[in-house]
């Protein structure tokens, strides 16, 4: 996302955030409401929805800005989603349920190569068809979760060189 001060994964792909409508699926303290924020400073017009939110593929559908953090494999499809949106995929789902697995990954070689030799395989909150409407998708694995391991390097390499000047 947009960080003060640091590159966020919509920065890096110049992706504009001043003016779009962004819908976060989320309301956790943790991913949900911080990320909200971040697109509220940055100055998109913010909705946070839930579950229990009414007409949600609705909802989402308005959004230029989409981030899934609901903790559902392949919840959003592409029913939920805008032509050309961007959307964020925070979600890090296990999944060990072979009816699940078809569900997400049905003709997919090389995940079923993973899927029958680990009895698992990570997802995201998104389900892979939403790649063929979205402008943008970030994968699960290896989309958010390892830059949010450089961000937090980086800013405590931030903080050790602000603390070091202190003393």
């Amino acid at each position: 996302m947009y960080t003060r001060g640091g590159d966020g994964i919509l920065k890096r792909s110049a992706i504009p955030v001043a003016g779009q409508e962004a819908v976060v699926v989320g309301r956790s303290d943790i991913v949900g409401k911080p990320v909200a924020m971040l697109l509220l400073n940055a100055n998109a017009t913010v909705t946070v929805c839930h579950s229990k939110t009414r007409d949600l593929p609705g909802v989402c559908r308005r959004a230029d800005i989409l981030v899934a953090a609901i903790g559902q494999a392949g919840m959003i499809t592409r029913d939920y989603v805008k032509p050309g949106a961007t959307l964020i995929d925070v979600g890090m789902n296990q999944i060990t349920d072979r009816a699940v697995f078809d569900r997400l990954f049905a003709g997919n070689k090389k995940r079923q190569e993973t899927f029958l030799t680990k009895g698992s395989t990570l997802v995201g909150d998104v389900h892979p068809e939403v790649a063929e409407v979205a402008g943008a998708l970030t994968p699960v694995p290896g989309g958010v979760g390892p830059l949010t391991i450089a961000m937090l390097m980086a800013n405590t390499v931030k903080a050790a060189k602000m603390r070091r000047r202190q003393n």
